[in-house]
């Protein structure tokens, strides 16, 4: 690194702190259910609708911000994600009923819906590709450490600071400390101060010509490898959001833990998970440098993560809590590594500026098939109240969707512009 200079992992920085504040903010409603469930009465069926409705605006605002960011540009768009996000968490204090709730959901899904299309793009514009999935790991390690610090954070504001109005106040104001920084030090690499001749040439090395293309965002329809890419969206995305809405509630009810103890073992999962997204990232990486084809290291590494996903199922099946932690933990983890090296494959196959829209896309077709999964999620906790079901499609999901990308994108390698899609 220190040969070609490091402002560019600077840059990283600030994209893991961007997602760990994203996720404080997106975890402090699944933390407060048990209590807030009792104090409102809501019923399970009232959760599922405000995840719904947080899920309905990740939808809307996957597909915008895509093309957002290459109208505003990356600084703006960024920005203005957070700032908004960061208003809407602080919302959820005046709430007082399940419309209310659900609105400041909708608003928060809205704003949050940002963060991951603009982190991508600027990996994919501040670093070579044989740096981007450990750059892509590193930056979502911090969605896991947001999951750390949420269970550990909460009860404490919410014992020392007024209630639980202030878990929502004082973790939405982290955002506004995180803008202060990124206005102050984001510029892209080639007007950036801070950049210098080496590194700036470091960070264009490996672009082919076709990774510099252009493709209207509505035309990547018509490439196969996209929908392989949103095939597996489909399936692993409500799996992600499943543990983050439910996890706490899985430990209350399946172990009776409430919200001063259910807090270890969230800790516990989303340390491995922090692991998991670092090591996965790099695991395709490593296995480069060590001469594999980018189609062989991508495609095992997501095999390897897609089998560890598996153990979740006997989750529910388990009178430990420690050994559920476990399941959960290395499920948690493998995603992320599915998602850092999954990401990646998109930067090595679609151009440049079309990288927010793809994965802004595969975010929203994701939202919308978790509001699916959420509807059944609710009605079955309604219904015979376990998670025997919900598990057993959580734990499959991966493999599934591995042998959809498998299938639909045999060779991992930029795509092939012709006329008829320019």
């Amino acid at each position: 690194m220190n040969r070609y200079g490091t402002f560019r992992w600077l840059i990283c920085a600030l994209l893991f702190f961007a997602c760990t504040v994203n996720y404080m903010d997106r975890q402090v409603l699944g933390l407060l259910k048990p209590a807030l469930s009792q104090r409102f009465a809501w019923t399970e069926t009232d959760y599922s609708r405000m995840a719904i409705f947080f899920q309905a605006a990740y939808a809307v605002g996957q597909i915008c911000f895509g093309p957002l960011i290459n109208w505003i540009g990356t600084k703006t768009a960024y920005a203005g994600s957070v700032l908004f996000w960061s208003l809407a968490a602080m919302s959820h204090a005046l709430c007082r009923s399940v419309p209310g709730f659900s609105a400041a959901r909708f608003a928060l899904g809205l704003g949050e819906s940002g963060n991951y299309p603009a982190a991508i793009r600027v990996v994919t514009d501040w670093f070579p590709p044989q740096e981007r999935s450990v750059a892509t790991g590193i930056f979502n390690t911090g969605s896991n450490m947001g999951a750390i610090f949420a269970p550990v954070l909460v009860p404490l504001i919410v014992a020392h600071f007024g209630g639980w109005q202030a878990a929502f106040l004082t973790l939405g104001c982290a955002d506004l400390v995180w803008l202060a920084f990124w206005l102050g030090f984001y510029n892209p690499p080639e007007k950036s101060p801070h950049v210098s001749a080496a590194e700036l040439s470091h960070i264009r090395s490996g672009n082919t010509p076709a990774t510099e293309g252009k493709i209207p965002w509505l035309k990547l329809l018509r490439y196969r490898e996209a929908w392989a890419y949103y095939g597996t969206c489909v399936l692993v995305g409500p799996v992600w959001w499943f543990y983050g809405f439910w996890l706490p509630d899985f430990f209350n009810k399946q172990f009776h833990l409430d919200l001063k103890h259910f807090g270890p073992p969230l800790v516990v999962v989303y340390t491995v998970t922090a692991l998991g997204s670092i090591g996965g990232g790099g695991l395709s990486a490593w296995l480069l440098k060590r001469g594999w084809p980018l189609n062989r290291a991508r495609k095992a590494a997501t095999l390897l993560f897609a089998c560890c996903t598996l153990p979740v199922i006997f989750a529910p099946r388990v009178g430990s809590v420690w050994l559920a932690t476990a399941f959960f933990a290395l499920a948690a983890a493998a995603h992320q590594g599915w998602s850092a090296t999954m990401y990646t494959a998109v930067a090595d196959i679609f151009p440049k500026r079309t990288v927010a829209s793809v994965v802004g896309f595969g975010g929203t077709l994701a939202s919308l098939m978790s509001m699916g999964f959420f509807y059944l999620v609710g009605h079955v906790l309604q219904g015979d109240g376990t998670y025997k079901l919900i598990l057993l499609i959580c734990g499959s999901a991966y493999v599934v969707a591995w042998i959809i990308f498998h299938l639909g994108v045999p060779q991992i390698k930029p795509v092939k512009i012709t006329e008829s899609f320019v």
